[in-house]
Formats: structure tokens, C-alpha cells, sequence
């Protein structure tokens, strides 16, 4: 689960000196009960930060719908009994995390069943492209993804910009004698630096921006030196939900897309207050 200190951050920017909204007309000691429903079909994800945060201030939380659960419009996900302030003060902050990570989810979902029914090995994973990386890995692992570098700190990507700087091969060699532990990938966009990356000793060879066919000639290239399976796959850049199982086709062993986290579509859930108690 995302930490809960992490999460109260989100209700400390949205009520900095409380809900006067309803501290002005709610009464102080009044209890409600309330449910958060399902707007539409997808995968369910963000449920347990949801009750953690309505719990935190004291409202029960009985859960509906777990992690990870396909849900149908008009599936009670959560249901909710405290103090009616409480319940008003977490809504929009519950809502919005439970929306944005089922947004991933679902689509990662979709994304990963496609992929799969074309060749079970691949993995779809997201990115870095996000400033909202606690939540946002956990709803693609929810999904079913993979979440890659949650930091910059986990491990070493020599991307464009590093070998502007530093040549492909003493870019790797540096990369080796910095850290035994490290995974190294390489990104490259030819055949050459494909080539290079492999024979260098990465551990990783990240495919940019490069199309099937392409992708296909450097996976033959590796085989015909005795490296493909030295090295692992990835491809990413210019993937999309449309075009995905054409790459799902080669044999590679990590898809990655940005898209995932830094163009969500949010998913609909809603709470209603369905009487006093």
C-alpha cells in the first residue's frame, strides 16, 4: 500500500485550515453512512488507500471490492459509517486516488491480456514519466505491469543525454566498475549501438523509437553473435494501444510506455451519503 503519510499530504493541500463548508453546516457530532460506487467497468485499484485514509479519521470502512477486482458500473466498492465531516473532508482526496490508479490499472489490464494473447513472456511495463510515482507504480502493478525504475536511484539507464557525454562502451565500463549489483541498461536507436551495448556487457539493451522491422533485424543480429540471450529486451517509444501486438509479435521481453502514467484517462467512482445514523 502507499504510505499512509504520503497520502494525508494530498488532504493537508486540500483542507489546510479544515472544510469550512462543512464545519459550517454540518453538525459537529453527526454520523453518516455512505457508500463509493463504480461509474463504469474496469479494473478497481487505489481501495485499500481509500480505507486507510477514511479510517484515519476515524470512519468504518467495510470493503466491497478488493485491489485488483473487475468491477461493473454501479458495484459498491466501499462502504462507509462515521462522522459526517470525516466522511465530507476524505471524499474528493479518496476519489481521486481510487480514480487515477483505476484509470492505470484498467488500461494496463487491457493492455497486458492483448500482449499476452500474442506471447505470454512479455512484460508491459510503465515508466518514469510521472510526478505521482507512489501511487502510480502501485496501480500498474495492480494491473498487472511491471513497474520499472521507481527512482533514478534503482538502477543505471545510460540514456541519449549520458552518451552526448560519454561513449557507449565507456559509458558501460564505468557503469560496471561503479556497482557489482546494479541492473545497466543501455537505451539506444541502431543497430550499431544495439550491437555494441550486447557486446560491452549490458544487461539490458532498450530499443527507442524503433520500428517492428527494425526491432526484428537487431534481434536477428544478436542471435547470429550468440548474444540474445545475454541480453534482455526492451522496447519503447511510438507504442500504442493500436499497434501494440505488432511488437508483441518479435521476441523481446519488456514493452514499456509512457502513456500509462502520463496520459491517464480517470476512472469514475463516486460516493453517496445514503443516510444519517
Amino acid at each position: 500500500m502507499v504510505p499512509l503519510s504520503y497520502l494525508l499530504r494530498f488532504i493537508e493541500e486540500d483542507a489546510p485550515f479544515g472544510d469550512v463548508t462543512s464545519e459550517a453546516v454540518i453538525p459537529e457530532d453527526l454520523n453518516a453512512r455512505a457508500i463509493i460506487i463504480a461509474k463504469q467497468k474496469g479494473v478497481i485499484a487505489g481501495v485499500e488507500e481509500a480505507k486507510a485514509l477514511f479510517e484515519h479519521f476515524g470512519v468504518k470502512v467495510e470493503v466491497k471490492k478488493r485491489d485488483g477486482e473487475l468491477v461493473e458500473k454501479g458495484d459498491v466498492i466501499l462502504a462507509l459509517e462515521g462522522n459526517a465531516r470525516a466522511i465530507l473532508l476524505v471524499e474528493r482526496t479518496a476519489l481521486n486516488v481510487m480514480g487515477r490508479m483505476s484509470g492505470i490499472a484498467t488500461e494496463v489490464r487491457k493492455l497486458v491480456e492483448k500482449v499476452k494473447s500474442v506471447n505470454p513472456k512479455i512484460r508491459v511495463a510503465g515508466t518514469r514519466k510521472t510526478l505521482l510515482k507512489p501511487i502510480d507504480k502501485r496501480a500498474l502493478l495492480i494491473g498487472g505491469g511491471e513497474t520499472h525504475r521507481f527512482s533514478l536511484s534503482d538502477a543505471i539507464l545510460i540514456k541519449d543525454n549520458h552518451l552526448a557525454l560519454v561513449p557507449l562502451e565507456e559509458a558501460i565500463r564505468r557503469a560496471k566498475e561503479f556497482s557489482v549489483y546494479k541492473v545497466i541498461e543501455v537505451e539506444v536507436e541502431s543497430l550499431e549501438d544495439a550491437l555494441k551495448a550486447a557486446r560491452a556487457g549490458a544487461d539490458v539493451v532498450m530499443l527507442d523509437n524503433m520500428k517492428p522491422d527494425e526491432i526484428a533485424e537487431v534481434i536477428d543480429a544478436l542471435r547470429r553473435e550468440g548474444l540474445r540471450e545475454r541480453v534482455k529486451i526492451e522496447v519503447s517509444g511510438g507504442i500504442t494501444p493500436e499497434n501494440i501486438t505488432e511488437y508483441a509479435k518479435l521476441d523481446v521481453d519488456v514493452i514499456s510506455l509512457g502513456y500509462l502514467t502520463h496520459s491517464v484517462k480517470n476512472f469514475d467512482v463516486s460516493l453517496e451519503i445514503i443516510g444519517r445514523l
